[in-house]
């Protein structure tokens, strides 16, 4: 799987860590510590988020989140950097497209490498109309209540 194509699904998991650790690096004027020194109160405050999230999802949520956290410790530097742009970029977009996105993402995962390819040439020469129609014809499965945009 492309990692252009799991980007969306990292959103879920990691956006909400990495915001939090950025507003932490910015509040304070003084170099942040690394996690071996912050207080106990300091990672009670970071982890918060994600333990309130763990603490409500389903088994199948809870063991999509462990193999995301996986993935992510498996990335490199760069990797993550090119995550965090993809999330980043996930964020920007209307929620029309985010659907176009969903759509195409879906179809992609169940066709063999050959046909996979060709409908990505064939998505980048069509017009916004034609994704839209697209799209409207191929949807993506129900989202899941528990997940954000």
């Amino acid at each position: 799987m492309s990692p252009f194509l799991t980007r969306p699904v990292l959103l879920a998991v990691v956006l909400p860590v990495v915001l939090l650790c950025g507003h932490a690096a910015r509040a304070q004027s003084t170099p942040t510590p690394a996690w071996d020194q912050l207080t106990p109160a300091q990672r009670d405050q970071l982890i918060g988020p994600v333990r309130e999230r763990w603490n409500g999802a389903s088994a199948e949520e809870r063991a999509r989140i462990l193999e995301h956290a996986r993935r992510w410790q498996a990335m490199t530097p760069a990797e993550r950097a090119e995550a965090r742009h993809g999330m980043h970029s996930w964020k920007q977009l209307p929620p029309e497209q985010r659907e176009e996105a969903r759509a195409l993402y879906t179809k992609l995962r169940t066709l063999p490498d050959a046909e996979r390819e060709a409908l990505r040439e064939r998505w980048k020469q069509m017009t916004p109309e034609q994704r839209r129609r697209w799209a409207a014809e191929n949807p993506a499965p129900p989202r899941r209540e528990s997940r954000g945009p």
